[in-house]
């Protein structure tokens, strides 16, 4: 299914502003007609009942009222209409007269609803009548005479039927020009949508923009405040938030560089002794089988501690140079099975305890100092933590980057716990939180990860679906300095 890519917010913006502003016009001119169509249409109406009305009284009635007497009084009352030239009927009992010369007695529009109106009402009714040859209106009087003060009626009732043609032409031009002008009133209501959307935007974008500085890592980005309205509250807000932000990472960056420079100290300073210490513990070992077997085994548990002290210092001087950024590759074309191959003989790893599966003739150019540290933390991991034998795997395999090679060190232990899974290159992280003691530093799988990704390649942990730890690591065949 195809996804309909979200409207932006200003386009947004401008259409809920031509959207009220169509509604406001729509409104408006509904009300205006419906006020200007009522006002044309009483107008017409009160104007034909008073001078239906008027002229009745004027004319008078004579009882009894004959049929030439009622034909001559429509007759005079036809050719005086108003506000337009209307067509008079009169009923009187069972006679019916009418102002249209060769035209019916009576018109199909009086309805027996008007009729009864004016029983109801002797003085006038009327009601508009539409059928396919127009509106109309109709208005009913009764003609009464005055006796002693006292009106009463005759029994002759007259209907003038007037066309409301020119009123319904009126009210159809108010409708055509209300619908003519409501496109240029948009067009109109555009320009201050544009600018609307502007004003509120403007802030929004510069918003996005120190947003974006801010993750790239410009932490000293500021916006602009404007005015005092909520926009520039956010922007206000927005300051305030960087001000804090660069403050707390000045702070941390500080004491990151306080730690680094502190470790990166100790160890120097550890260095020179620990190395007297080393030179004297290894005479002491020599003539530790002449001494009695207290002395000679408290002699070897500071040899052997002594000797971790200096493994763990060399691991931090190393984790320093990486924090510092100040470790390099010394790049070189090596031949991998030779280069695993002194890696442990080097350790004194025989093949019961590490098996390989080395392909013949794979060059890479790499530093093998470092590959060295590589290979030899993973499979000295493998063995304290796992259980041999250990195998050693190495494939190439093509990269849209370029050829990259793939070493795979997998033990025959119980596994790393999926918990652990996810720290396991943690510096000092230990799986088991009950082993507070371990024969290495706690920073061999951190010191690898740094050395892999000096490369510009990657390592990760996995459980093999047959049992044991599997450590991969993925380098290019040709790493650049």
């Amino acid at each position: 299914m195809r996804r309909i890519a979200p409207l932006g917010l200003r386009t947004r913006l401008i259409a809920a502003f031509l959207l009220v502003a169509a509604i406001s016009a729509v409104s408006t001119a509904a009300l205006t007609y419906r006020q200007a169509r009522t006002a044309i249409l009483t107008q017409s109406q009160d104007t034909a009942v008073a001078t239906l009305r008027d002229q009745l009284e004027g004319t008078g009635t004579t009882l009894p009222l004959a049929q030439k007497s009622l034909q001559s009084q429509v007759t005079e009352l036809g050719k005086r209409g108003k506000p337009h030239a209307w067509t008079v009927y009169g009923e009187y009992g069972d006679l019916r007269a009418t102002s249209n010369p060769g035209g019916p007695a009576t018109s199909p529009l009086i309805s027996g609803k008007l009729r009864k109106q004016i029983t109801v009402n002797p003085h006038a009714a009327f009601q508009r009548v539409q059928v396919a040859g127009g509106p109309f209106l109709v208005v009913g009087v009764p003609s009464v005479f005055t006796r002693q003060g006292l009106s009463q009626p005759t029994g002759a009732v007259f209907y003038a039927v007037m066309p409301l043609v020119t009123e319904e032409q009126t009210i159809d031009l108010m409708v055509d020009a209300a619908r003519t002008g409501a496109l240029p009133g948009l067009a109109i209501a555009l320009v201050p949508a544009l600018l609307a959307a502007r004003s509120v935007l403007r802030p929004v974008r510069d918003l996005r923009t120190a947003a974006r500085r801010m993750g790239r890592g410009r932490l000293d980005t500021r916006i602009e405040v404007r005015g005092a309205d909520e926009l520039a509250g956010l922007a206000e807000t927005f300051n305030e938030t960087a001000r804090a932000l660069e403050r707390s990472v000045e702070d941390l960056q500080q004491a990151e560089a306080r730690a680094r420079r502190f470790a990166a100290d100790v160890s120097h300073e550890l260095r020179t002794p620990l190395a007297g210490m080393l030179a004297v513990t290894e005479v002491l070992d020599e003539d530790a089988e002449q001494l009695d077997p207290d002395t000679a085994k408290a002699l070897r548990l500071i040899s052997a501690e002594t000797g971790k002290l200096a493994v763990l210092v060399e691991d931090l001087m190393e984790i320093s140079r990486f924090d510092a950024r100040a470790a390099g590759l010394n790049l070189d074309d090596v031949d991998l099975t030779e280069a695993v191959r002194m890696t442990l003989e080097r350790r004194h790893w025989g093949e019961d305890q590490v098996a390989t599966d080395l392909p013949a003739g794979i060059r890479a150019r790499l530093d093998p100092r470092r590959f060295d540290v590589v290979l030899a933390n993973l499979v000295g991991n493998a063995l304290r933590h796992g259980g041999a034998p250990v195998r050693i795997t190495a494939r190439t395999h093509p990269h849209p980057d370029g050829e990259r090679l793939t070493v795979e060190v997998a033990d025959s232990g119980p596994g790393i716990a999926p918990e652990a899974l996810p720290h396991i290159f943690d510096r000092f992280y230990k799986a088991d939180v009950a082993r507070t003691r371990s024969a290495g530093s706690g920073l061999g799988l951190a010191i690898t990860l740094e050395n892999v990704r000096l490369h510009g390649g990657s390592v990760r942990a996995a459980n093999g679906a047959s049992g044991g730890a599997v450590f991969t690591v993925e380098m290019p065949l040709e790493a650049r300095a």
